[in-house]
């Protein structure tokens, strides 16, 4: 039995040979050009025997194998998704890596993908929103041009292949290439055809194939973040054709392994810490938001996405803080020191040593779900302390706004500056802090809120950002403190959830994107120098319907339904 499994092997491994040999005795290709920027379109041209289905392989001739990282999570989560997947540490594939044909179905097929929602209200492969996918076969035994994939020709770099592809882990650690739909990605470009198909992945591709004569002129553009100086093998029916090479193509970040002029990095970054340090929350998520969408903030082959992008994204949360926080204190004098740093204490312990535990045994996903029901919770509950029930229970809080809203009424009439109230301290104990801000007494508990600090700078340390978007809702309704002091506290706590997070990332082995994390501090100080001083134009109804806004948007983002985005 055992010699007729081995005659089985060896008779179909002569017969690939035969067929390889034959093709490459009558197919003929041309690549249009030696070298191409990133994005470039490639054309390739030539002649198989006639009758025959197309099949070109375009592939990275740099192999990679998952025992090849040296991300310290990477080199434990890899081999775990190898045991699943069915590929060893070992199994080399190039990241990059399309096969252009007229015959797609010997590969796969167009299948039907459901995502969006909390999974926890869905089974598995149910969500809110229905997209369609090209999904590679399961089994290499079924693939039926196995000859016609150049480097790819065991069944476990079918696997891994698969995997790289298809899963969100390999596209943002291996192949750093995604089709979407809205902003979600579904699945990464591998198989393709004419964009007559009218499949969303194979637009730009175009094929042209004279059957009777095996004439043929293909043609499909490069992906865009191709890394400087990749060099690609073309294998035409089987047989090496040729190789080219894709360069550089506008400024490269070599961390962040994307094409991105720093100065609209800076930019970005003044918007969003003008708007962090106004509201004093959710800079990290939209910095965080602003790398994943428009930065596409990636990482290097082997090393995945989010351990690049959170590490980058805590420039922003520590140095937008400095930039507002100079106005803050001393020229305003409008910080509760006692609540800022027993928060800020909290969340260093949860950030650098709490967080480090918790975020090895709870998924992203998972973190992202729930952590979405709890901000549009949040959400809510800032909406509803606007309502006249809720301002009436929260007496201080009404007579402070209608206070300052008549010195801004006067400040408008006379031409002047609107002058911020100062914090006066009236009691200082470790259960028990009260202060004075404009006229009207607040008291908390700076013990309750250490407590509450380390569960935020876990939350901090898991997504890379400061935690605001959680501070700031809990000092509002939790301690009922006005957006004018809840700020400045939430700018003292996300700086120490900053610093724990990054000295977790660094002893980890992660750092940041060197320019991609200079241009978010250029830009994230100067917006929050900005944010300070527009804080005091606008009323504490606005900064909290802006507050509750931000929430939703997170909610959306959260739990993957920003489709329509």
């Amino acid at each position: 039995m055992m010699k007729g499994k081995k005659l089985s092997i060896a008779l179909s491994v002569i017969s690939i040979l035969l067929f390889a040999w034959q093709s490459s005795c009558f197919a003929e290709a041309k690549i249009s050009a030696a070298n191409y920027k990133a994005g470039d379109t490639v054309t390739i041209e030539g002649q198989i025997p006639p009758g025959q289905e197309l099949y070109i392989a375009v592939a990275q001739q740099k192999m990679f194998k998952s025992s090849d990282t040296e991300g310290k999570f990477e080199i434990k989560k890899l081999p775990q998704k190898g045991e699943k997947f069915g590929y060893t540490p070992d199994t080399a594939i190039p990241p990059l890596y399309y096969m252009v044909t007229t015959n797609p179905t010997a590969f796969g097929k167009n299948a039907d993908k459901r995502f969006g929602g909390p999974s926890f209200l869905f089974k598995k492969g149910s969500g809110l929103y229905n997209a369609t996918m090209f999904k590679l076969k399961t089994s290499f035994d079924d693939v039926d041009a196995k000859e016609m994939m150049g480097p790819i020709k065991t069944a476990e770099q079918w696997n891994f292949l698969k995997f790289a592809h298809e899963d969100s882990y390999g596209i943002d650690t291996v192949v750093k290439e995604g089709n979407k739909k809205g902003k979600v990605v579904i699945f990464a470009r591998s198989v393709i055809s004419d964009e007559s198909s009218g499949n969303y992945w194979d637009k730009g591709t175009s094929i042209k194939l004279d059957k009777a004569t095996g004439q043929f002129t293909a043609s499909f553009k490069s992906f865009r973040h191709t890394a400087p100086d990749t060099a690609f093998d073309v294998y035409v029916n089987g047989a090496k054709a040729g190789s080219y090479n894709i360069e550089k193509n506008g400024f490269w970040l070599a961390k962040g392994y994307r094409y991105m002029n720093p100065l609209i990095i800076v930019i970005g970054a003044i918007l969003v810490g003008t708007y962090f340090s106004m509201i004093g929350a959710a800079g990290g998520m939209l910095m965080g938001a602003f790398q994943a969408l428009f930065v596409q903030t990636a990482g290097p082959v082997g090393i995945n996405a989010a351990n690049v992008l959170r590490p980058s994204n805590i420039a922003l949360t520590l140095f937008s803080p400095l930039g507002s926080f100079y106005r803050f204190a001393v020229v305003e004098r409008r910080v509760a020191w006692p609540v800022g740093l027993s928060f800020g204490a909290g969340i260093f312990i949860g950030s650098i040593w709490l967080g480090s535990y918790v975020t090895q045994y709870l998924s992203m996903a998972a973190y992202k779900e729930w952590l979405g029901i709890l901000v549009v919770i949040m959400g809510i509950k800032t909406l509803m302390e606007l309502t006249p029930g809720a301002m009436n229970k929260r007496k201080n809080i009404k007579a402070m706004t209608q206070k300052f809203n008549a010195a801004v009424k006067k400040a408008k009439e006379t031409g002047g500056a609107v002058e911020m109230g100062s914090i006066e301290p009236v009691k200082t104990g470790l259960t028990d802090y009260r202060f004075k801000f404009w006229g009207e007494e607040f008291r908390i508990n700076p013990l309750l809120f250490a407590f509450l600090g380390i569960i935020v700078g876990i939350v901090s340390r898991a997504f890379g950002i400061g935690g605001g978007f959680l501070l700031v809702p809990m000092m509002t309704t939790i301690a009922a403190l006005p957006m004018y002091v809840a700020v400045p506290i939430s700018l003292i706590g996300t700086c120490f959830s900053s610093i724990g997070s990054f000295i977790g990332y660094v002893l980890n082995g992660y750092l940041p994107d060197m320019v991609l994390a200079g241009a978010i501090i250029v830009g994230g100080f100067a917006g929050g120098m900005l944010g300070s001083r527009c804080q005091k134009m606008f009323s504490e109804k606005t900064l909290k319907i802006v507050l509750a806004c931000t929430l939703f948007f997170l909610f959306f983002r959260f739990l993957k339904i920003e489709y329509w985005i």
